[in-house]
């Protein structure tokens, strides 16, 4: 069985898209993780199992609500991972 958070596609798709042009985010692998993890702790998951699930999911993300929610989530994670970086303690 296979089930998948279709936010996590969304969330890394804008992460990337958010962050590309500022010059005061750290962009290495540990901080864009933490960056998404707790944006998507922070977001409702939309769990898919089917192509069928997907393509749904697809056609929520076209909302622009539900776009709006995942650049807030990401956004706010941005600023707590900016103020707190990992990368600097281990």
């Amino acid at each position: 069985m296979k089930i998948k958070n279709y936010m996590e596609d969304v969330v890394i798709h804008l992460l990337y898209t958010i962050v590309k042009d500022r010059e005061d985010i750290c962009k290495c692998e540990k901080c864009l993780s933490d960056v998404a993890a707790i944006a998507l702790n922070r977001l409702k998951p939309h769990y898919v199992v089917s192509e069928k699930g997907e393509v749904y999911s697809k056609v929520l993300n076209m909302s622009i609500q539900f776009e709006a929610d995942a650049t807030t989530a990401i956004t706010e994670a941005v600023e707590i991972v900016k103020k707190n970086p990992r990368h600097h303690r281990e």
